[in-house]
């Protein structure tokens, strides 16, 4: 069942149907029966007139043609001589003169006919109609009868139609309301002067929002809490390494000590970062962005750590502006630099391009690293998924997150990622294209 609608209304005119068949049955077959009697007793009263009007056999020939009738007939004797008669009638008897009513053949037809003995004068009057004419007739009755009932049928599907299309006003505004509310918004339903069927079903979607809500919150909490449970003994475990390291700069057992901290810091602030960008917190934040700017500060802000590596970083292209949140953008801006950073050696090349269309504004990053098998392109957004392991073949530490985020991120903006190798001779290219507010209007 595809449509609730579709099915009460098949389903009532089906009812409907064989209801007025049953009834058109039943219907024709007493209205058949009533009219083969009425048609009978006016074989019957015929019969009684001609029966009583004075016919002298001497005086009229034994055959009277002056009557003329094409679907009745009548015979008139006496004394076994034909006395009178119309003119389809034949010369001898219509049937047996045995008083009633038989069916017999003559004149190419078939007859209902009246047999009448007036025991007065010992006259037989016989009386007859062509069956095809009285069924004719009946048929006709009964056509007339049923047709504009039958004729009703479309009329009381489109007023049943528009009746169930009202009852279901209160279903489709429920789901007009569930379809036409934002990520973030969780608040109850409401339907004026809903129908007490729906009501249940209007009072389950609360509750599913209402549990939905909590949960949310519940997260939120711990992702605040979260933050500075972690945060500060972490930070205050990086004090005490660099106090160590200043009194031992030569310990190998702190530099990996340090290492490890920084790297389950690093972990620590993927992992909030990675909540931060869920569509109920942000979605409502949207703002017109300019990629071409927010680019250049991140680049900025990294720009120390290309630096150390010697790297050659590039930003080519103009203002492209499209619907955002500068917050997750920033983030994913971050983690293509800082994987770009990580994994191209010292002296290596890294551009980023940025470009826009009437619906699209695309930010691609290459770099001149050790690039990804293209068999692996499905991997590497899996979260904690890690090329060759936890460990690199680069003997770069990560924790496998990034790449999770950033796609995260760029479903948040309904935008699409393309993997690819790089323009240089060996190095990985990341294409990820996001929706003007052209492209938005045209998909409303």
């Amino acid at each position: 069942m595809k449509s609730i609608r579709f099915y009460l209304i098949t389903t009532i005119l089906a009812a409907m149907t064989l209801l007025i068949f049953l009834s058109a049955l039943h219907g024709y077959n007493k209205s058949t029966k009533e009219a083969k009697i009425l048609l009978d007793k006016q074989l019957v009263d015929m019969a009684n007139v001609l029966s009583s009007i004075q016919i002298q056999p001497e005086s009229f020939p034994s055959s009277i043609t002056n009557v003329d009738t094409t679907y009745t007939a009548f015979q008139v004797w006496q004394n076994e001589q034909l006395v009178s008669r119309s003119n389809n009638a034949p010369d001898k008897p219509m049937t047996q003169l045995t008083p009633g009513f038989h069916d017999n053949n003559f004149g190419q037809y078939r007859w209902r006919i009246y047999v009448h003995l007036n025991k007065n004068n010992q006259r037989w009057v016989i009386t007859a109609e062509r069956t095809d004419s009285r069924n004719r007739l009946i048929d006709n009755f009964i056509l007339e009868s049923v047709l504009p009932v039958i004729l009703t049928l479309p009329i009381a599907a489109i007023i049943i139609w528009l009746l169930v299309g009202s009852g279901l006003k209160p279903l489709r505004l429920l789901a007009s309301q569930l379809q036409h509310k934002q990520e973030h918004d969780l608040s109850p339903v409401t339907l004026t002067g809903s129908l007490s069927e729906l009501q249940p079903l209007v009072d389950s979607t609360n509750n599913l929002l209402a549990r939905l809500e909590r949960s949310l919150t519940r997260a939120k909490r711990f992702s605040s809490d979260a933050a500075h449970e972690l945060r500060t003994p972490i930070s205050g475990l990086k004090i005490n390494l660099h106090n160590l390291q200043i009194e031992s700069p030569d310990d190998k057992n702190l530099k990996l000590l340090t290492a490890g901290v920084n790297r389950m810091g690093h972990v620590v602030e993927q992992i909030l970062s990675l909540y931060r960008t869920t569509p109920d917190q942000y979605m409502a934040n949207f703002e017109t962005l300019n990629l071409h700017v927010i680019a250049q500060q991140s680049i900025a802000q990294y720009y120390p750590h290309f630096e150390s590596k010697q790297q050659q970083i590039e930003l080519s292209g103009k203002s492209a502006m499209f619907q955002g949140d500068k917050f997750t953008i920033e983030v994913l801006l971050q983690n293509l630099l800082g994987n770009a950073n990580k994994y191209t050696p010292e002296g290596g090349n890294i551009e980023i391009t940025i470009s826009q269309t009437d619906y699209i504004v695309q930010l691609k990053v290459e770099d001149s690293g050790p690039g990804i098998p293209e068999e692996k392109y499905h991997r590497i957004f899996d979260r904690f998924y890690r090329l060759d392991g936890d460990q690199h073949h680069s003997e770069i530490e990560g924790c496998g997150l990034g790449l999770s985020i950033v796609q995260h991120i760029v479903q948040l903006h309904h935008g699409e990622i393309k993997l690819s190798h790089s323009k240089f001779d060996t190095g990985f290219a990341i294409t990820i294209n996001f929706l003007t507010a052209n492209s938005n209007s045209e998909q409303k």
